[in-house]
């Protein structure tokens, strides 16, 4: 049943059917480069893009979706609904098939680029970000360390934590990060907070759930078709100053800690391509409150979640001097969130706001129950109280400049083909002062 499973998605491209390559036949994730000066869409096969601009302009694709496939962004084909969205899917998958038509092949060789050395841009226009805390491990840990008494607030558990980010700093995969400067709180001594770059610069290992269908305002979405409006997922980066995050978020939340960079990676996956790999939500213990009707659906909570393996690999300096390869910091999966996508869609709707196309919903740190699962640093090194040492002979408790953080995602499932989201890369850069 597997290898017939597996034998049925293969592409006339041979690396795409290489068992290790993030993006087989039933992958096909979007993304956005630059050719002859021009934001072009593409999607990815095994080693390659595949240029949806040259694509439409050969007439290989529908005639409804030239002008979407010509746009430099998804916005106009997410607009254009579910219908367009499987149209082009299976399109594309019956140009790349082993059972291509010959005529059909040679325009779309044509059309084929190296995804090495290729320049990526932001796949879509992002009018809003939402960031979520639908970790329950990682909002426990946090916790404690900053209230051991009490390390999840009272609301938690009824209702899914988020705040509203910055969507103009969005930066894709491989554009560096500044370091910030921004006010930390007085020492003991001290009467005057501090103006300083931050000394406690982390990552957040998290997804990104790109909204594909909007809402009128005042209509809330309900959680039976939440699932609907999402057109796919990324790997997401959200940059946090600690020290400043400390100081600034009571009463009213993150500010400049956060909003000075997010990064995304360039790899937009369909949610088609995620179907194998779903699993069902992550059990909660009985002794947990029901959520209310508005958040619980039974479907949800049997398919709700999908299995992805995500990494967290750092790359010093040091390290790159020597050779060395990226040093794995931490594993998790977003099966072990408290809270479904379907169920961050209905709640950030159930007032009425309206989700526009193009917006980003974070599902906050991914952090699983082990120590070793931990999503960020903050977790990782309690804060910096105990330092992670490196390979080299270097320790870390926050980043330090030149570091290079990576994330990647990829899914298992027996009978189907290994997919893999990507990688989402950036290196630390010096302040400006």
């Amino acid at each position: 049943m597997a290898k017939q499973s597996i034998a049925a998605h293969k592409s006339w491209l041979p690396d795409a059917n290489h068992a290790t390559t993030d993006f087989p036949l039933t992958h096909l994730p979007y993304a956005a480069f630059t050719r002859e000066g021009q934001q072009h869409l593409c999607v990815a096969i095994g080693s390659h893009l595949l240029d949806l601009h040259a694509c439409a302009s050969s007439g290989l694709l529908p005639p409804t979706l030239t002008e979407a496939c010509q746009s430099p962004t998804l916005n106009l084909l997410m607009s254009q609904g579910p219908r367009s969205w499987a149209l082009l899917r299976k399109t594309l998958t019956t140009l790349l098939h082993a059972d291509a038509k010959p005529e059909h092949k040679e325009k779309a060789e044509a059309a084929l680029h190296s995804i090495a050395g290729s320049t990526f841009q932001k796949p879509v226009h992002i009018p809003n970000y939402t960031d979520f805390y639908a970790s329950i491990h990682h909002a426990t840990r946090a916790g404690q360390l900053f209230r051991p008494d009490q390390p999840l607030l009272p609301n938690y558990k009824h209702i899914p934590i988020g705040y509203h980010g910055r969507a103009s700093s969005f930066l894709v995969s491989g554009e560096p990060i500044v370091r910030p400067i921004g006010q930390t709180r007085p020492s003991a001594e001290e009467v005057q907070p501090n103006f300083l770059p931050t000394s406690k610069l982390d990552y957040e290992l998290e997804l990104a759930l790109y909204i594909g269908q909007p809402n009128t305002q005042g209509v809330p979405i309900p959680i039976s078709s939440a699932a609907d409006h999402i057109f796919g997922i990324s790997l997401l980066n959200d940059w946090s100053a600690r020290d400043i995050q400390s100081w600034e978020y009571q009463p009213l939340g993150p500010f400049v800690a956060k909003n000075f960079a997010t990064s995304i990676s360039p790899w937009v996956t369909p949610i088609p391509a995620l179907e194998p790999f779903r699993v069902p939500a992550a059990p909660r213990p009985a002794t947990d409150p029901k959520p209310l009707p508005y958040l619980h659906s039974t479907a949800d909570q049997k398919s709700g979640s999908v299995n992805v393996l995500l990494e967290v690999f750092i790359l010093t300096k040091r390290m790159k001097a020597n050779k060395l390869q990226p040093f794995l910091l931490s594993e998790s999966n977003p099966q072990d969130l408290y809270w479904t996508p379907a169920q961050l869609i209905a709640h950030h709707t159930s007032n009425g706001c309206n989700l526009q196309v193009g917006d980003i919903l974070a599902t906050g740190t991914i952090s699983g129950p082990a120590q070793a699962s931990a999503g960020c640093l903050l977790e990782l090194t309690h804060n910096g109280a105990q330092p992670l040492l490196l390979p080299t002979g270097e320790t870390r408790t926050f980043l330090e400049d030149g570091d290079e953080i990576i994330l990647r995602g990829s899914c298992k499932s027996p009978g189907h083909p290994r997919i893999g989201l990507g990688e989402c890369r950036a290196t630390i850069l010096p302040a400006r002062v």
